[in-house]
């Protein structure tokens, strides 16, 4: 069976399951080779030949044990009719959009835009060789993306919380249309061939303890329960949260997994969350430093979490500037670990 699948689905904690968020892109020399050649990123993301392509980069250089889908958390707002560009050494850049014709958007339309994302994973599980691999789809969370989408822009830019909420209205109707078409864009992805999702909260730390409950917690939960209705396992990514709200949020959103960013405690992780299954936590900055740094770090992950169900991962993404014989360095080092 394959170990990602065992570990989400059945608590199987013998055989340490291996993938890394962003194993396909920035890091890898063959993906800049296509990236130089299609300057457009949302164009790349929906080119359904290269998806597939850049996809299985990973597993043709590592012993990985999933393949997650190329593509973007904004795949969603564009999706939706929001113009959406990345401007290089910015990041995303998203046009104003005109609220009645968004919310009016229909699933038709939707899925018409964006149908080369469910392509490209069609073709990566008619062609993936690798028969004990995991096939990962993923979506932005509902809180992550209506920062995006009225911010305009990463929120690590000219981003005033106290200012966000001023037209409730607006954040209510959006974040209402945002749980329905994530949703719709995760049962295409598991058409399509996902057997595993990942919802990234990638800007849930901006919350305040009282705001998590209404803008994290319950729109997170709508999308669990949506998936765990397809028997499909759903890892979770509230990245920047205490570690108290962790445990709150796995009590409430109850999603198959939980991936833990690295200022987490792993030790204090474990005695609060009820044997639920852990990814991650391992600072990305570590793969930076040299090769005894990165395998005592390892093993402390791997030695914490012996006997316990955990995904080894990273706390975030690979780093643009990590070399990837360290990727090929830890995989070596987990494989190979007693």
């Amino acid at each position: 069976m394959r170990r990602l699948n065992n570990c989400l689905e059945n608590k199987n904690y013998t055989n340490v399951p291996i993938w890394f968020m962003r194993q396909a892109g920035r890091y890898l020399p063959e993906f800049r080779d296509i990236r130089k050649n299609n300057p457009d990123f949302i164009k790349l993301c929906l080119n359904s030949n290269l998806v597939n392509e850049i996809s299985l980069q990973p597993s043709k250089r590592f012993d990985l044990d999933a393949t997650i889908v190329f593509s973007d958390i904004l795949i969603i707002p564009y999706g939706l009719g929001q113009i959406v560009t990345f401007q290089k050494n910015f990041g995303p850049l998203l046009k104003n959009f005109d609220l009645d014709t968004l919310i009016n958007t229909t699933a038709e339309t939707f899925i018409n835009r964006v149908q080369n994302v469910y392509k490209g994973l069609n073709l990566i599980k008619s062609n993936m060789n690798y028969k004990n691999q995991s096939l990962i789809g993923f979506a932005g969370s509902p809180w992550t993306l209506l920062i995006y989408m009225l911010h305009k822009q990463s929120p690590k830019k000219d981003f005033n919380i106290n200012n966000f909420f001023k037209d409730e209205t607006i954040i209510d109707n959006l974040l209402l249309k945002l749980e329905e078409f994530i949703c719709l864009h995760i049962d295409k992805q598991i058409e399509a061939g996902a057997n595993v999702i990942q919802i990234f909260d990638s800007w849930a730390g901006l919350l305040s303890k009282k705001d998590l409950l209404k803008y994290c917690y319950i729109p997170n939960l709508k999308v669990v329960e949506h998936v765990k209705k397809k028997k499909i396992p759903i890892i979770c990514f509230p990245r920047g949260i205490k570690k108290e709200e962790y445990k709150k949020f796995c009590e409430i959103v109850k999603p198959s997994a939980i991936s833990i960013d690295y200022n987490i405690d792993p030790v204090w992780i474990i005695k609060n969350l009820n044997n639920l299954p852990v990814q991650g936590g391992l600072d990305p900055k570590i793969l930076l430093t040299d090769k005894k740094n990165v395998e005592n770090e390892v093993n402390k992950y791997l030695n914490i979490f012996k006997d316990y169900p955990y995904v080894f991962n990273l706390g975030h993404g690979v780093l643009p500037n990590t070399n990837p014989s360290m990727i090929e360095f830890i995989i070596n080092i987990i494989r190979n670990k007693k």
